[in-house]
């Protein structure tokens, strides 16, 4: 097994629209790209969160399925408008 999470800290200027467009599409690719197990994403309510607004996790079987999503165009072109939004953490493991 192969964990994917990951946290963002919107950039300056970032409407609550755009953050809904992020719930819903990143939320979304599990639906779209084969290989994602299961997926959560959600607004974070941690009082120590240090700034990160947004997270997820994302289960895959292993290393490979995770790189393929990594590289699936969905994935690439969900890329081209989010990252000029956020300030991202990931963090990975295997099981």
């Amino acid at each position: 097994m192969f964990i994917h999470m990951f946290s963002f800290r919107w950039k300056p200027g970032v409407t609550e629209q755009q953050k809904q467009r992020v719930f819903d599409e990143v939320g979304a690719l599990k639906d779209h790209i084969p290989g994602i197990l299961d997926s959560a994403v959600g607004f974070n309510t941690s009082p120590r969160g240090q700034g990160y607004e947004f997270g997820g996790v994302m289960k895959f079987n292993d290393r490979a399925a995770y790189e393929a999503y990594n590289a699936d165009p969905v994935h690439q072109q969900l890329l081209t408008w989010l990252l000029p939004l956020i300030d991202p953490m990931e963090l990975d493991f295997e099981l």
